[in-house]
Formats: structure tokens, C-alpha cells, sequence
């Protein structure tokens, strides 16, 4: 089992997050979802992997540091603390000025996150026109300055478009550019390129690794991918029903000790091994229950 003091640590001291025992319940009874169950870690300059299973809570965890779940949802912590700023008892007008500006998130599928009936320009605008409190000439250079800072080529021509006449590649990069306006300290990434073919998420993870190396964010980088977490980020979260069930070096993934990691791993195909079949992971339920009760 993973120490508490790895579980927690950043890089460096210089941490931007620190979250202590987030738990959510969506509904009050005894028998509500435990979506998640006293996650604890801190959030340094890095690229930070949540890796785990549909349904462990990745998502859930990055949408309860911003207070965006269903008013059904009970979030309760000990410590949620972003620079100087408390998130567990921050009202929501302390929120919506988190919220893009210090705190920005990007969404799984621009399909969905992209307004279908605005043109990109005056999507990525309204940004800029918050955040940066721009207008006429000078929003529209700051806009085509962003679409131009995530290599889209042709921004003249793209910033008249609709979503529906764009890529996925090009509108992960288009929400990227609205994520950008104001300069946040920390980046949620939800599954950024599970829509995306190889050419263009390498593309995107470029992108991403030089946004954290030159401007010094914090990259929370949710994924299913493990292959893809150890190659791009520094260090890993597993989380397994809604708990961190072992934190380590994203280097360091291929010697993981929690049983649960080890059977995602065996889950993997691999061109080194011959294997008629790939092993089935046998989950316990003693794991959930020995997180509970080490807390």
C-alpha cells in the first residue's frame, strides 16, 4: 500500500492545490453513491495523472474541485485550498471568479462543450471579453492571438467558423485557447484526447507539455490511458471506487505494488509477451474497505 506522504506529495514545496479528505455523495441517505471517498493530494508546477476505470471517480474529483457537480451532490472536505483561497467554504461568487480565470477546465468532447450555434471567434471572445475585459479591435487580436498560440493555422478563416466545421483535434485546441485567456495557475484536462487519431494527440500533449513547462501551471490530466499517463505525465494517481489507491512516479509505473494497478497493467497488449490471452482483472473488495479504514 502507498504512504500517506507519497500520496500527498508535489513537486517540489511550491504547491498550488492541496486537497485533504474530498469525499462527494450524490444524495443523503445511507445507501447514496460514495462517488468519492476521502481523496487527499497536492497539485505542484507538474503534470499530474488521474488514471483508473470508467466509474472510479476521475471526472467527479475534477469537477468537485470547481463545485460543478448537480446540486444532489454532497462535497465535503477537510482542506481544499487553492493559493490563499478556502474552496470548501468559497461561495459561489468566489467560485465564478476561480472559475476559467485561476481554475480552467478542459472538457472531453468540444462537441459538446462548444456552443453549436456561435462561431469560434465569438466563442473564444466571450473569454477573452471576461477575463480580460477586452472589446471591439483589441478582443478580436487577442483571440486570433490565442487560436494562433495552439498552432491553428488560418485563424482568420477559423475564427468565422462554426464548431460543426471544425475537427475534433482542432476544437480540443480551440477549447484550449479559451482556457488560456486568462492565464490560469491550474489546468483540469478530462480525457482530452480520447477523440483524437495519433497525429493529432501528439500534437495536443506538445501543446500541453510546454503550456506547464514555460508558463509553470499545474496540469491535472485525467485519463483511462495508462500508456499514455506514463509517458506524458510526472507522476500518477490510480484511483479505484472513487478512492487513490496508490501514488507514484509516472516512471516508476511498471513496478506499482497495489494489486489493482498490476491488474491494469496485465490488462495491457504487449509486443514483448507472448500470450494466448490477456489476463481478466479479479477485483476485491477488500481493497475499497482497507482504503476506509486506513484513513
Amino acid at each position: 500500500m502507498t504512504s500517506r506522504s507519497q500520496t500527498l506529495s508535489a513537486a517540489g514545496q511550491d504547491s498550488l492545490l492541496r486537497i485533504r479528505n474530498l469525499s462527494v455523495r450524490f444524495g443523503t441517505s445511507p445507501e447514496a453513491t460514495r462517488a468519492l471517498r476521502n481523496v487527499s493530494f497536492d497539485l505542484g508546477r507538474e503534470k499530474l495523472g488521474i488514471v483508473g476505470e470508467s466509474g472510479s471517480g476521475k471526472s467527479t474529483l475534477g469537477r468537485a474541485i470547481l463545485k460543478l457537480l448537480p446540486p444532489i451532490a454532497q462535497i465535503s472536505a477537510d482542506r481544499m485550498q487553492f493559493d490563499d483561497m478556502d474552496l470548501v467554504n468559497a461561495s459561489e461568487r468566489n467560485m465564478l471568479a476561480i472559475r476559467g480565470s485561476r481554475i480552467s477546465m478542459i472538457m472531453q468532447d468540444p462537441k459538446y462543450a462548444l456552443d453549436p450555434t456561435m462561431r469560434i471567434g465569438d466563442q473564444v471572445g466571450e473569454a477573452v471579453a471576461l477575463h480580460l475585459k477586452l472589446r471591439g479591435r483589441e478582443k478580436r487580436r487577442k483571440v486570433l492571438e490565442l487560436l494562433e498560440s495552439v498552432e491553428i493555422r488560418g485563424v482568420e478563416r477559423v475564427y468565422d467558423l462554426y464548431p460543426h466545421q471544425v475537427s475534433g483535434g482542432m476544437g480540443q485546441r480551440i477549447m484550449i485557447a479559451s482556457t488560456l485567456a486568462a492565464n490560469p495557475k491550474v489546468i483540469i484536462a478530462d480525457e482530452p484526447t480520447s477523440a483524437l487519431d495519433v497525429t493529432v494527440r501528439r500534437k495536443l500533449l506538445i501543446l500541453l507539455d510546454k503550456l506547464v513547462s514555460a508558463q509553470g501551471i499545474g496540469l491535472i490530466f485525467i485519463t483511462h490511458d495508462l500508456n499514455l499517463a506514463q509517458d506524458f505525465c510526472d507522476r500518477l494517481l490510480i484511483m479505484y471506487s472513487g478512492q487513490v489507491v496508490e501514488s507514484l512516479k509516472a516512471a516508476e509505473l511498471r513496478q506499482a505494488r497495489h494489486p489493482y494497478t498490476q491488474g491494469l497493467l496485465a490488462s495491457l497488449p504487449r509486443l514483448d509477451l507472448d500470450l494466448p490471452r490477456l489476463p481478466v482483472m479479479m477485483r476485491d473488495p477488500a481493497w475499497a474497505k482497507d482504503m476506509e479504514t486506513a484513513r
